[in-house]
């Protein structure tokens, strides 16, 4: 019995002809002899995929052999197989590829995958902050004993002659803008269907392009969508999502990606582009940890979300979850420590001020169970040095030993490139940095310390939602008191006696204040947000384009003036989820009743900003 799809509601009953059956079936022989991939010739000698591709022309208005062909187009277009020689061609291409880095995976986690591979479709999003991830990910997964999974690629690295080899090496083309292609989206729909149907295993990145700050991006939901479609139309389906996080010691393209954050346009990706590329990993990089986090049965899961309404916006959440599963898996890299102490002394440190500095790190991470790559001492002279040294031959700093000891500080022209390496191990430090925040809000109140704290954390929850992936405020509330039980061991046990001076002495007595270098340069970027946003012409329709431009220029304007503290505050990226942030709160319609909230939000900001400004002051006294 065949199964049937959920196709979009305009989607009017049709049934084709016999002459349209006909053709289909010719269709379908003519994949056959052209070895297309088996879910193309699958889908094409479908009855019932025949009736639904009827029934779209019909509510387009077309000619239905014209949507046929079209939908036949597209399914060979993004169609994928494995052959025994591609595969071995593709992987001896790879290996030059990825020379620059060790691949590290552990192999329990491994082991697990191998039995869970056993039953159902692994769906694989992965975390994307480079060009190599669509390899090394793939490869972690099939050099240990998993069905290699199949990878669902951008178009734009659909670069000949190397695209007809990935094709047949299980590489999936896929088109980044469909909104406009109801033909295209029906084929995706029904050619991801059909692969769950036949229980292929699925690699895709969750954040649909590669982070430019070094911090995970907020997920996007089509694959998922069509997946979660597959299982609603096939109950004998299975398929079970296992978040995998990359991460890099160092990346030759970062210096690249950033620039792309602030406005500056990305090279096209051409063959000329792919050979610069290639050649351009000729230079050992270190590492690329590749770990695999808690799995989550997606059929379960889907119906825990949507129990007795099925109106909630489970694939969302499920996408969140996905992602905040993701940031758990990442291992802190001693490269992210390193840069983390050189931006926050924001001077020349020797190796034993670099140690002092990333000591207190170390002890946190160790008493929160967060995870350090190669599981490395961060607290070792050797592996610290080791790190300064990589960091010195790449450019990131620059190194003096001129004196009576060497010292390194961030190199000219490399702040930015440091922070995205800082920024890989910023999921660890958002809880902290909130309570930090929510500490200083307690210590400014003369009353009732613990209320205000806790309203405090989850604004701030609220006001970075779209930025950092939080849990529930059930979850969450219990994070906050697990960094206050850090913080102050002593307290733990009392909360219900916490007042302002006891949150005082919290912050002047803590050996690690953070809310300065985790979340400054994205208050601050919302700051130039908010300020253009309250100057926006109340009757003027919003033109988020124009508006973006003008964030760019005020931010390097405020950065010149040292009105912010980097320019690692100007960049497109901090400042789209400010803007989104701005849109959840009906910020962006027109109306006098509206200027007056972009005027509140504004001052929201600030105050919010004077509060990180007050941690920055207590670390540079903490280190006077």
């Amino acid at each position: 019995m065949r199964t049937r799809i959920r196709t979009h509601p305009c989607e009017a009953a049709m049934s084709p002809t016999l002459s349209e059956h006909l053709s289909i079936r010719a269709e379908a022989l003519a994949a056959r002899r052209r070895a297309d991939a088996p879910e193309v010739v699958m889908l094409l000698a479908d009855d019932d995929f025949a009736g639904r591709v009827a029934e779209l022309a019909g509510s387009l208005g077309r000619p239905a052999g014209e949507v046929r062909g079209e939908v036949a187009g597209y399914l060979r277009e993004m169609g994928a197989t494995r052959t025994r020689r591609a595969t071995s061609d593709w992987a001896r291409f790879s290996r030059w590829l990825t020379r620059a880095h060790e691949l590290i995976i552990d192999p329990e986690q491994a082991h697990r995958l191998r039995s869970l591979d056993r039953t159902q479709s692994l769906l694989f999003p992965f975390s994307h902050r480079s060009y190599l991830d669509g390899v090394t990910v793939p490869a972690a997964i099939s050099q240990n004993g998993v069905e290699p999974p199949f990878v669902l690629a951008g178009a734009n690295l659909d670069v000949f002659p190397f695209n007809r080899l990935l094709r047949r090496s299980g590489y999936v083309y896929i088109r980044r803008s469909t909104a406009d292609n109801p033909v295209y989206r029906f084929a995706l729909r029904w050619y991801v269907a059909q692969m769950i149907r036949n229980r292929r295993n699925l690699c895709w990145s969750i954040e649909g392009g590669r982070t430019r700050t070094g911090k995970l991006r907020p997920p996007t939901y089509g694959l998922l969508h069509y997946v979660t479609e597959a299982l609603d139309a096939d109950a004998a389906a299975k398929a079970l999502i296992v978040p995998v996080s990359i991460v890099y010691e160092q990346l030759h393209e970062v210096p690249l990606v950033t620039t792309e954050a602030r406005g500056i346009g990305k090279r096209p990706e051409d063959l000329r582009w792919l050979w610069s590329f290639g050649r351009s990993q000729r230079e050992r990089f270190g590492r690329a940890y590749v770990e695999f986090g808690e799995p989550i049965p997606l059929r379960d899961r889907l119906a825990e979300m949507r129990g007795d309404d099925p109106s909630v916006r489970a694939v969302e959440r499920i996408a969140l979850e996905t992602s905040h599963r993701i940031n758990r898996a990442t291992p802190v890299t001693t490269t992210a420590v390193v840069c983390l102490a050189l931006l926050a002394a924001d001077r020349a440190l020797t190796l034993d001020e670099v140690l002092a500095t990333v000591a207190p790190l170390a002890r946190y991470l160790a008493q929160r169970g967060r995870p350090v790559a190669g599981a490395a001492n961060l607290t070792d002279r050797a592996t610290i040095h080791r790190a300064l040294d990589d960091l010195s031959r790449s450019g990131v700093l620059a190194g003096f030993d001129g004196g009576t000891e060497t010292i390194w500080s961030i190199a000219p022209g490399q702040h930015l490139v440091a922070a995205f390496y800082r920024n890989t191990a910023v999921h660890v430090l958002v809880d902290r940095a909130i309570g930090e925040l929510g500490l200083v809000a307690a210590m400014e109140d003369g009353e009732n310390g613990l209320a205000t704290a806790n309203r405090e954390i989850l604004r701030l929850r609220d006001l970075l939602k779209f930025d950092f992936f939080v849990p529930s405020r059930r979850e969450f509330a219990r994070e906050m008191a697990a960094e206050l039980a850090v913080a102050d061991p002593r307290q733990a046990g009392e909360l219900h006696e916490f007042g302002p001076a006891d949150a005082r002495r919290w912050l002047t007595e803590s050996e690690l204040l953070v809310a300065h270098l985790v979340l400054r340069p994205f208050l601050e970027a919302y700051l130039v947000v908010a300020d253009r946003l309250a100057a926006w012409p109340d009757d003027e329709p919003f033109d988020p384009d124009g508006f973006l431009e003008e964030c760019l220029r005020l931010g390097r304007q405020w950065a010149m003036q040292k009105r912010i503290a980097s320019e690692e505050s100007v960049s497109l990226e901090l400042f789209k989820p400010a803007l989104r942030l701005a849109e959840h709160r009906g910020l962006l319609a027109d109306g006098a009743e509206v200027a007056k909230r972009r005027a509140d939000f504004r001052d929201e900001i600030q105050a919010t900003v004077r509060r990180v400004a007050v941690i920055a002051g207590l670390h540079r006294r903490d280190r006077s």
